[in-house]
């Protein structure tokens, strides 16, 4: 294992977060806070709880995987493209690097950048709502988890597009409704049928779930379910990654 090889990629694609701060994370952050104050707040105003859990604080887990859902796709996804872009990912092939070893390194700077957000996020709800966190090492197990699975989606998306508007499709197209319908801002119980059964295939139903019984014990699918479904999905996008190298699909051409 090439660990310089991995640090030279991961301390350039870190470093370009530093340099553009605001964006990378004030932003999401300014974002997250006006999701607080409108649902937390207005319609929390009229839901004092659900499942026993006050409205507030009920949405902090689909809120925190809101945002790193997207900004783990854009992070990563950014970062093998802007490469493509310009011409330097052929230093990268021709360098003494494995694919192992440019997927980490590239991966693992988008994780890193998605989990010191999750944390600012995280710190920015102490301000609005008091909760707290029944299961802490499920929760940032399973964070880590998602964060590194949609890391390696994004890198995949980065990969297929062919220009700036194809990076933003698929996370404005597809994920972030997802997302919303995915039971971040309710109960999928609270659905009649059959609108709920239809919830079921929504894939991000389990990682909210998942999320949200680290903290709070309660739950619309059992842990173990969403821990599964978020294994499979990361193994499907291992095995395109490993394709993608193997053949060289819009690496090498």
């Amino acid at each position: 294992m090439n660990l310089n090889a991995i640090l030279a990629i991961y301390r350039f694609e870190l470093g370009r977060t530093w340099r553009t701060l605001f964006q990378s994370l004030a932003t999401p952050v300014i974002t997250t806070s006006l999701y607080f104050i409108v649902f937390g707040s207005a319609i929390g105003g009229r839901m004092a709880e659900v499942d026993g859990i006050p409205y507030g604080a009920f949405i902090i887990p689909g809120l925190l995987l809101l945002t790193i859902l997207s900004e783990s796709i854009g992070n990563a996804s950014f970062g093998i493209y802007l490469p493509r872009f310009t011409g330097t990912i052929y230093e990268v092939l021709s360098a003494p690097v494995s694919a192992t070893e440019a997927v980490i390194g590239y991966v693992g700077a988008a994780a890193t950048k998605s989990l010191i957000l999750a944390t600012i996020i995280l710190v920015t709800a102490t301000f609005f709502v008091d909760y707290s966190i029944l299961h802490p090492f499920w929760a940032a197990g399973f964070l880590l988890l998602v964060t590194l699975s949609f890391c390696l989606f994004g890198f995949i998306l980065g990969v297929w597009a062919d220009g700036f508007e194809r990076l933003q499709i698929v996370p404005l197209m597809i994920v972030t409704p997802l997302t919303f319908l995915g039971g971040t801002f309710y109960s999928i119980d609270m659905l009649p049928e059959p609108w709920r059964t239809a919830t079921l295939f929504n894939p991000i139903v389990y990682l909210v779930n998942g999320m949200r019984w680290a903290f709070y014990g309660t739950a619309d699918v059992a842990p173990g379910v969403s821990l599964a479904a978020t294994l499979a999905f990361m193994a499907i996008c291992l095995f395109i990654i490993n394709w993608i190298f193997r053949t060289g699909y819009r690496l090498r051409t």
